[in-house]
Protein backbone atom coordinates (compact mmCIF):
# COMPACT_ATOMS: atom_id res chain seq x y z
CA UNK A 1 0.00 0.00 0.00
CA UNK A 2 1.41 3.26 -0.68
CA UNK A 3 1.29 6.35 1.23
CA UNK A 4 -1.34 8.01 -0.69
CA UNK A 5 -3.48 4.72 -0.23
CA UNK A 6 -3.00 4.99 3.49
CA UNK A 7 -3.88 8.82 3.73
CA UNK A 8 -6.71 8.11 1.73
CA UNK A 9 -8.05 5.28 4.23
CA UNK A 10 -7.27 7.13 7.19
CA UNK A 11 -8.53 10.19 5.66
CA UNK A 12 -11.84 8.31 4.66
CA UNK A 13 -12.05 7.01 8.66
CA UNK A 14 -12.08 10.13 9.92
CA UNK A 15 -14.41 11.91 8.09
CA UNK A 16 -16.65 8.97 8.75
CA UNK A 17 -16.05 9.69 11.96
CA UNK A 18 -16.20 13.26 12.25
CA UNK A 19 -18.48 14.70 9.54
CA UNK A 20 -21.90 14.93 11.20
CA UNK A 21 -24.97 13.57 9.01
CA UNK A 22 -26.71 16.41 8.90
CA UNK A 23 -23.54 17.88 7.28
CA UNK A 24 -24.13 15.96 4.33
CA UNK A 25 -26.82 17.26 3.13
CA UNK A 26 -27.30 20.09 0.73
CA UNK A 27 -26.42 23.53 1.76
CA UNK A 28 -29.34 25.91 2.69
CA UNK A 29 -28.21 30.20 1.67
CA UNK A 30 -29.00 30.51 5.38
CA UNK A 31 -26.48 27.52 6.56
CA UNK A 32 -23.40 28.70 4.64
CA UNK A 33 -20.47 29.65 6.96
CA UNK A 34 -18.49 32.39 6.60
CA UNK A 35 -17.21 32.73 9.79
CA UNK A 36 -16.25 35.65 11.63
CA UNK A 37 -17.65 37.73 14.49
CA UNK A 38 -21.04 38.05 13.57
CA UNK A 39 -21.75 34.58 12.55
CA UNK A 40 -25.04 32.73 13.56
CA UNK A 41 -25.18 29.23 13.84
CA UNK A 42 -28.54 27.91 12.89
CA UNK A 43 -27.52 24.34 12.21
CA UNK A 44 -25.10 23.83 15.58
CA UNK A 45 -23.11 21.09 13.78
CA UNK A 46 -21.97 23.42 11.03
CA UNK A 47 -20.01 24.85 14.18
CA UNK A 48 -19.24 21.52 15.34
CA UNK A 49 -17.86 20.54 11.41
CA UNK A 50 -16.19 23.89 10.86
CA UNK A 51 -13.95 23.36 13.93
CA UNK A 52 -13.30 20.03 13.67
CA UNK A 53 -12.02 20.96 10.14
CA UNK A 54 -10.20 23.74 11.21
CA UNK A 55 -8.63 21.86 13.90
CA UNK A 56 -7.06 19.59 11.11
CA UNK A 57 -6.09 22.42 9.44
CA UNK A 58 -8.47 21.37 6.66
CA UNK A 59 -10.31 24.33 6.12
CA UNK A 60 -7.39 25.63 4.00
CA UNK A 61 -5.69 22.02 3.76
CA UNK A 62 -2.66 23.28 1.34
CA UNK A 63 -1.37 25.97 3.57
CA UNK A 64 1.66 25.57 6.03
CA UNK A 65 0.20 24.18 9.47
CA UNK A 66 2.45 27.29 11.23
CA UNK A 67 -0.59 29.01 9.86
CA UNK A 68 -3.41 27.14 10.42
CA UNK A 69 -3.29 25.03 7.48
CA UNK A 70 -3.14 21.32 6.98
CA UNK A 71 0.47 21.39 4.91
CA UNK A 72 -1.08 18.46 2.64
CA UNK A 73 0.50 18.11 -1.10
CA UNK A 74 -1.31 18.79 -3.99
CA UNK A 75 -2.06 15.00 -3.88
CA UNK A 76 -3.18 14.66 -0.74
CA UNK A 77 -5.21 17.78 -1.32
CA UNK A 78 -6.84 15.91 -3.93
CA UNK A 79 -7.63 12.63 -2.39
CA UNK A 80 -9.46 14.79 0.69
CA UNK A 81 -11.81 16.55 -1.99
CA UNK A 82 -12.73 13.10 -3.65
CA UNK A 83 -13.35 11.83 0.09
CA UNK A 84 -15.71 15.24 0.70
CA UNK A 85 -17.48 14.42 -2.39
CA UNK A 86 -17.75 10.94 -1.92
CA UNK A 87 -20.19 11.72 1.48
CA UNK A 88 -21.49 14.78 -0.05
CA UNK A 89 -20.25 17.12 3.07
CA UNK A 90 -20.68 20.54 2.45
CA UNK A 91 -17.92 22.89 2.73
CA UNK A 92 -16.90 23.92 6.34
CA UNK A 93 -15.64 27.63 5.99
CA UNK A 94 -16.39 29.85 2.98
CA UNK A 95 -14.43 32.87 2.95
CA UNK A 96 -12.90 35.36 1.23
CA UNK A 97 -9.62 35.16 3.45
CA UNK A 98 -8.97 32.04 2.20
CA UNK A 99 -10.10 32.54 -1.69
CA UNK A 100 -7.93 35.57 -2.22
CA UNK A 101 -6.32 37.37 0.60
CA UNK A 102 -4.72 34.33 2.11
CA UNK A 103 -2.69 33.53 -0.61
CA UNK A 104 -1.76 37.23 -1.56
CA UNK A 105 -0.59 37.43 2.05
CA UNK A 106 1.25 34.09 1.89
CA UNK A 107 3.13 35.69 -0.92
CA UNK A 108 3.54 39.53 0.45
CA UNK A 109 2.71 39.33 3.78
CA UNK A 110 5.46 39.89 6.84
CA UNK A 111 5.91 36.67 8.93
CA UNK A 112 3.85 37.99 11.85
CA UNK A 113 1.36 39.48 9.84
CA UNK A 114 0.97 35.82 8.28
CA UNK A 115 0.84 33.69 11.87
CA UNK A 116 -1.64 36.42 13.09
CA UNK A 117 -4.14 36.98 10.08
CA UNK A 118 -3.12 33.22 8.38
CA UNK A 119 -4.12 31.42 11.50
CA UNK A 120 -7.44 33.45 12.38
CA UNK A 121 -8.66 32.71 8.79
CA UNK A 122 -8.38 28.98 8.77
CA UNK A 123 -10.33 28.95 12.19
CA UNK A 124 -13.41 31.03 10.86
CA UNK A 125 -12.31 33.72 13.43
CA UNK A 126 -12.45 36.83 11.08
CA UNK A 127 -14.85 37.52 7.77
CA UNK A 128 -12.95 39.24 5.05
CA UNK A 129 -14.36 42.13 2.19
CA UNK A 130 -12.61 43.45 -0.17
CA UNK A 131 -12.27 47.46 -1.22
CA UNK A 132 -11.06 47.55 -5.11
CA UNK A 133 -14.37 49.09 -7.01
CA UNK A 134 -14.46 52.71 -6.44
CA UNK A 135 -17.86 55.10 -7.61
CA UNK A 136 -17.24 56.36 -11.05
CA UNK A 137 -14.69 54.12 -12.02
CA UNK A 138 -15.94 51.01 -13.11
CA UNK A 139 -13.68 48.31 -14.41
CA UNK A 140 -10.56 51.11 -13.99
CA UNK A 141 -9.30 49.88 -10.69
CA UNK A 142 -6.08 51.90 -11.13
CA UNK A 143 -8.06 54.91 -10.95
CA UNK A 144 -9.02 54.61 -7.18
CA UNK A 145 -9.28 57.85 -5.27
CA UNK A 146 -9.46 56.72 -2.02
CA UNK A 147 -6.63 57.98 -0.60
CA UNK A 148 -4.14 56.97 2.71
CA UNK A 149 -2.23 60.32 4.35
CA UNK A 150 0.74 59.90 6.30
CA UNK A 151 0.30 60.83 9.72
CA UNK A 152 3.48 59.65 11.41
CA UNK A 153 2.02 56.44 13.32
CA UNK A 154 -0.51 55.88 11.69
CA UNK A 155 -2.31 56.52 7.69
CA UNK A 156 -5.54 58.48 7.55
CA UNK A 157 -8.27 57.26 5.13
CA UNK A 158 -10.63 58.79 3.27
CA UNK A 159 -12.78 57.73 0.40
CA UNK A 160 -15.62 55.23 -0.57
CA UNK A 161 -15.82 51.97 -2.36
CA UNK A 162 -18.30 50.25 -4.48
CA UNK A 163 -20.11 46.80 -4.75
CA UNK A 164 -17.96 45.83 -1.61
CA UNK A 165 -19.44 42.13 -1.20
CA UNK A 166 -21.26 41.66 2.09
CA UNK A 167 -19.20 45.13 3.88
CA UNK A 168 -22.13 44.90 6.37
CA UNK A 169 -21.09 41.23 7.68
CA UNK A 170 -17.53 41.58 7.22
CA UNK A 171 -15.02 42.24 10.54
CA UNK A 172 -11.65 43.16 8.51
CA UNK A 173 -11.37 44.46 5.39
CA UNK A 174 -8.70 44.59 2.86
CA UNK A 175 -8.13 47.55 0.85
CA UNK A 176 -6.69 49.14 -1.98
CA UNK A 177 -5.40 53.15 -1.01
CA UNK A 178 -3.62 56.12 -3.15
CA UNK A 179 -0.27 56.63 -0.95
CA UNK A 180 1.43 59.06 -3.68
CA UNK A 181 -1.41 61.45 -5.96
CA UNK A 182 1.26 62.62 -7.36
CA UNK A 183 2.58 59.17 -8.88
CA UNK A 184 1.28 57.30 -11.84
CA UNK A 185 -1.88 55.90 -11.64
CA UNK A 186 -0.61 52.10 -12.00
CA UNK A 187 2.01 53.35 -8.42
CA UNK A 188 1.66 55.37 -5.87
CA UNK A 189 -0.95 52.93 -4.73
CA UNK A 190 -1.31 50.75 -1.31
CA UNK A 191 -2.41 47.34 0.23
CA UNK A 192 -3.90 48.29 3.95
CA UNK A 193 -5.67 45.73 6.27
CA UNK A 194 -8.35 47.70 8.67
CA UNK A 195 -10.74 46.88 10.94
CA UNK A 196 -14.83 46.99 9.91
CA UNK A 197 -15.20 48.87 13.32
CA UNK A 198 -12.82 51.54 12.98
CA UNK A 199 -13.80 54.84 13.92
CA UNK A 200 -14.89 56.15 10.83
CA UNK A 201 -16.56 53.45 8.64
CA UNK A 202 -19.72 52.95 7.18
CA UNK A 203 -21.77 51.06 5.05
CA UNK A 204 -24.87 50.94 2.94
CA UNK A 205 -26.17 47.84 1.18
CA UNK A 206 -27.28 47.94 -2.63
CA UNK A 207 -29.93 45.88 -3.18
CA UNK A 208 -29.83 43.79 -6.29
CA UNK A 209 -32.83 42.60 -8.62
CA UNK A 210 -33.08 39.18 -6.69
CA UNK A 211 -33.64 40.89 -3.65
CA UNK A 212 -30.76 40.38 -1.98
CA UNK A 213 -28.33 43.01 -0.77
CA UNK A 214 -24.49 41.31 -1.27
CA UNK A 215 -22.87 44.30 -2.18
CA UNK A 216 -22.82 47.96 -0.19
CA UNK A 217 -21.32 50.90 -1.21
CA UNK A 218 -18.41 51.46 2.09
CA UNK A 219 -17.32 54.77 3.10
CA UNK A 220 -14.12 55.83 4.44
CA UNK A 221 -14.05 59.44 7.12
CA UNK A 222 -11.02 59.85 8.58
CA UNK A 223 -10.08 56.03 9.32
CA UNK A 224 -7.11 55.82 11.34
CA UNK A 225 -4.90 52.62 10.37
CA UNK A 226 -1.81 51.25 12.05
CA UNK A 227 1.15 51.21 9.60
CA UNK A 228 1.99 47.65 11.00
CA UNK A 229 -1.36 47.09 8.87
CA UNK A 230 0.22 48.07 5.57
CA UNK A 231 1.03 44.39 3.41
CA UNK A 232 4.21 44.63 1.56
CA UNK A 233 5.94 47.97 0.47
CA UNK A 234 4.28 51.54 0.52
CA UNK A 235 3.67 51.97 -2.86
CA UNK A 236 3.85 49.18 -4.15
CA UNK A 237 0.46 47.74 -3.49
CA UNK A 238 -0.36 47.30 -7.61
CA UNK A 239 1.68 44.03 -7.61
CA UNK A 240 -0.63 42.55 -4.83
CA UNK A 241 -3.48 44.08 -6.15
CA UNK A 242 -3.30 42.36 -9.39
CA UNK A 243 -2.31 38.97 -8.03
CA UNK A 244 -4.96 38.95 -5.77
CA UNK A 245 -7.04 39.88 -8.82
CA UNK A 246 -5.93 36.21 -10.26
CA UNK A 247 -6.98 34.22 -7.26
CA UNK A 248 -10.56 36.27 -7.43
CA UNK A 249 -10.60 34.71 -10.94
CA UNK A 250 -10.07 31.30 -10.19
CA UNK A 251 -12.61 31.00 -7.48
CA UNK A 252 -15.08 32.86 -9.53
CA UNK A 253 -14.36 30.33 -12.42
CA UNK A 254 -14.51 27.57 -9.83
CA UNK A 255 -18.56 28.24 -9.84
CA UNK A 256 -18.61 26.98 -13.41
CA UNK A 257 -16.05 24.21 -12.51
CA UNK A 258 -19.34 22.78 -10.39
CA UNK A 259 -22.38 24.11 -12.50
CA UNK A 260 -23.87 21.28 -12.32
CA UNK A 261 -25.14 21.83 -9.21
CA UNK A 262 -28.15 24.31 -8.77
CA UNK A 263 -28.24 27.08 -5.81
CA UNK A 264 -29.76 24.42 -3.55
CA UNK A 265 -27.26 22.09 -4.33
CA UNK A 266 -29.72 19.42 -6.62
CA UNK A 267 -28.51 18.36 -9.50
CA UNK A 268 -29.30 19.47 -13.28
CA UNK A 269 -30.01 15.67 -14.29
CA UNK A 270 -32.22 15.36 -10.93
CA UNK A 271 -34.26 18.85 -12.26
CA UNK A 272 -34.93 17.38 -15.29
CA UNK A 273 -36.05 13.75 -13.94
CA UNK A 274 -38.63 15.74 -11.88
CA UNK A 275 -40.48 17.88 -14.25
CA UNK A 276 -39.42 16.30 -17.50
CA UNK A 277 -40.41 13.12 -16.18
CA UNK A 278 -37.57 9.98 -16.38
CA UNK A 279 -37.92 6.33 -18.28
CA UNK A 280 -35.43 3.41 -16.94
CA UNK A 281 -33.80 5.47 -13.97
CA UNK A 282 -32.82 8.20 -17.39
CA UNK A 283 -34.06 12.01 -17.94
CA UNK A 284 -37.46 10.65 -20.42
CA UNK A 285 -37.23 13.30 -23.12
CA UNK A 286 -33.91 12.34 -25.71
CA UNK A 287 -33.29 16.28 -26.35
CA UNK A 288 -33.25 17.09 -22.97
CA UNK A 289 -30.96 14.54 -22.42
CA UNK A 290 -28.58 15.43 -24.53
CA UNK A 291 -28.57 18.95 -23.53
CA UNK A 292 -27.91 18.03 -19.89
CA UNK A 293 -25.40 15.25 -21.19
CA UNK A 294 -23.81 18.01 -22.89
CA UNK A 295 -23.21 20.55 -20.68
CA UNK A 296 -21.88 17.93 -17.64
CA UNK A 297 -19.32 16.77 -20.13
CA UNK A 298 -18.45 20.66 -20.64
CA UNK A 299 -18.23 20.75 -17.10
CA UNK A 300 -16.18 17.82 -16.77
CA UNK A 301 -14.02 19.37 -19.37
CA UNK A 302 -13.40 22.29 -17.41
CA UNK A 303 -12.59 20.70 -14.43
CA UNK A 304 -9.99 18.70 -15.93
CA UNK A 305 -8.25 21.64 -17.87
CA UNK A 306 -8.30 23.23 -14.28
CA UNK A 307 -6.66 20.56 -13.17
CA UNK A 308 -3.78 19.83 -15.68
CA UNK A 309 -2.87 23.45 -15.19
CA UNK A 310 -2.82 23.32 -11.46
CA UNK A 311 -0.27 20.04 -12.10
CA UNK A 312 1.51 21.98 -14.46
CA UNK A 313 2.19 25.10 -11.80
CA UNK A 314 3.72 22.41 -9.62
CA UNK A 315 7.15 22.39 -11.43
CA UNK A 316 6.63 26.07 -13.15
CA UNK A 317 5.38 29.64 -12.65
CA UNK A 318 1.73 29.63 -13.11
CA UNK A 319 0.76 31.50 -16.36
CA UNK A 320 -1.73 34.48 -14.60
CA UNK A 321 -3.46 34.53 -18.01
CA UNK A 322 -5.13 31.70 -17.45
CA UNK A 323 -6.77 32.82 -14.33
CA UNK A 324 -8.89 35.27 -17.18
CA UNK A 325 -9.30 31.84 -19.59
CA UNK A 326 -11.05 30.35 -16.85
CA UNK A 327 -13.31 33.28 -14.72
CA UNK A 328 -14.83 33.99 -18.46
CA UNK A 329 -15.48 30.22 -19.44
CA UNK A 330 -16.57 29.46 -15.71
CA UNK A 331 -18.78 32.40 -15.51
CA UNK A 332 -20.55 31.77 -19.04
CA UNK A 333 -20.78 27.60 -17.94
CA UNK A 334 -22.81 28.66 -14.71
CA UNK A 335 -25.28 31.27 -16.37
CA UNK A 336 -26.33 28.64 -19.12
CA UNK A 337 -26.88 25.93 -16.02
CA UNK A 338 -29.37 28.48 -14.86
CA UNK A 339 -30.80 29.18 -17.85
CA UNK A 340 -31.16 25.66 -18.60
CA UNK A 341 -32.64 25.44 -14.74
CA UNK A 342 -35.81 27.73 -15.71
CA UNK A 343 -36.33 26.02 -19.06
CA UNK A 344 -36.68 22.65 -17.50
CA UNK A 345 -38.74 24.18 -14.11
CA UNK A 346 -40.74 26.05 -17.14
CA UNK A 347 -43.60 28.49 -15.31
CA UNK A 348 -42.81 27.40 -12.04
CA UNK A 349 -39.03 29.12 -12.22
CA UNK A 350 -40.46 32.51 -13.13
CA UNK A 351 -42.12 32.78 -9.33
CA UNK A 352 -41.39 35.14 -6.38
CA UNK A 353 -42.86 34.56 -3.81
CA UNK A 354 -46.29 32.28 -2.74
CA UNK A 355 -47.22 28.03 -1.31
CA UNK A 356 -47.67 27.25 -5.54
CA UNK A 357 -44.11 27.71 -5.87
CA UNK A 358 -41.19 25.34 -3.51
CA UNK A 359 -38.46 26.27 -2.05
CA UNK A 360 -36.17 24.87 -5.06
CA UNK A 361 -38.24 26.84 -7.38
CA UNK A 362 -37.79 30.00 -5.56
CA UNK A 363 -34.11 29.38 -5.14
CA UNK A 364 -33.51 29.17 -8.57
CA UNK A 365 -35.32 31.99 -9.63
CA UNK A 366 -32.89 33.80 -7.45
CA UNK A 367 -29.71 32.40 -8.37
CA UNK A 368 -30.23 32.89 -11.91
CA UNK A 369 -30.68 36.69 -11.45
CA UNK A 370 -27.37 36.57 -9.28
CA UNK A 371 -25.61 34.34 -11.79
CA UNK A 372 -25.70 37.72 -13.93
CA UNK A 373 -23.11 39.56 -11.62
CA UNK A 374 -20.61 36.59 -12.56
CA UNK A 375 -20.08 38.21 -15.77
CA UNK A 376 -18.75 41.40 -13.49
CA UNK A 377 -17.23 40.74 -10.22
CA UNK A 378 -13.60 39.72 -10.07
CA UNK A 379 -13.68 41.80 -13.41
CA UNK A 380 -15.96 41.90 -16.27
CA UNK A 381 -16.45 39.76 -19.24
CA UNK A 382 -14.95 42.60 -21.69
CA UNK A 383 -11.92 42.94 -18.98
CA UNK A 384 -10.97 39.32 -19.33
CA UNK A 385 -11.69 39.06 -23.25
CA UNK A 386 -9.54 41.72 -23.59
CA UNK A 387 -6.77 40.14 -21.06
CA UNK A 388 -6.92 36.96 -23.56
CA UNK A 389 -6.63 39.02 -26.74
CA UNK A 390 -3.59 40.60 -25.68
CA UNK A 391 -1.62 38.77 -23.34
CA UNK A 392 -2.92 35.37 -24.70
CA UNK A 393 -3.27 35.62 -28.06
CA UNK A 394 -1.16 38.84 -28.42
CA UNK A 395 -3.68 40.88 -31.33
CA UNK A 396 -2.77 44.10 -31.46
CA UNK A 397 -4.64 47.17 -29.66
Amino acid sequence: MTDLDTFRNETRTWLEENCPASMRTATPEEEVIWGGRKQEWVNPDSKVWMERMAERGWTVPRWPTEYGGGGLSADEDKILQEELRHINARSPLQSFGIWMLGPALLEFASEEQKKHYLNEIARGEIRWCQGYSEPGYGSDLAGLQTTAEDKGDYYLVNGSKIWTSYADMADWIFCLVRTDKDAPKHEGISFLLFDMESEGVSTSPIQLISGASPFCQTFFDDVKVPKTQLVGELNKGWTIAKRLLQHERQMVSGIGGNSALGGTGTRLEDVAKDYVGEENGRIADPAIRADVCNHRMNDKAFQLTMGRNAEEAKVGTPDGNLASIFKYYGTEQNKRKYEQMLTLMGSQAVGWDGDTFNTRELGTTRQWLRSKANSIEGGTSEVQLNVIAKRVLGLPD
